[in-house]
């Protein structure tokens, strides 16, 4: 999968940037990070819930590995030299609905005054 196919993708999605992450590149969306392309550009990170997670590990153990921060899985490590170009598109999206998700957060109801 080449990342200029993978930039042209994330990009055309809605309010999406692409801005410096220390020595990553990020692909944002109101400012929050779904994705993040290491320095060396042979990997994707892919931030996704944890069942869109299991999923992907489940059925393309290939190509996609568990991403960690310390001791915790945060989402997912695509190896771009075998991975699926098909899939790769929709872990992308799936990480932007992710985020979407979250920024949108529960509805709030004002308190009476």
């Amino acid at each position: 999968m080449k990342l200029a196919d993978i930039r042209a993708h994330a990009l055309s999605l809605e309010a999406v940037t692409e801005e410096p992450h220390h020595t990553y590149s990020s692909f944002r969306v109101r400012g929050k990070i779904f994705v993040t392309i290491p320095p060396e550009e042979t990997h994707l990170h892919v931030f996704v819930g944890e069942e869109d997670r299991e999923q992907a590990l489940a059925l393309h153990p290939a190509f996609v590995d568990k991403l960690f921060w310390g001791s915790k899985v945060l989402g997912l490590r695509v190896d771009l030299a075998r991975a699926t170009p098909a899939v790769v598109k929709a872990l992308v999206v799936k990480a932007y609905e992710t985020r979407m998700r979250k920024d949108a957060g529960p509805s709030r109801k004002r308190a009476p005054r």
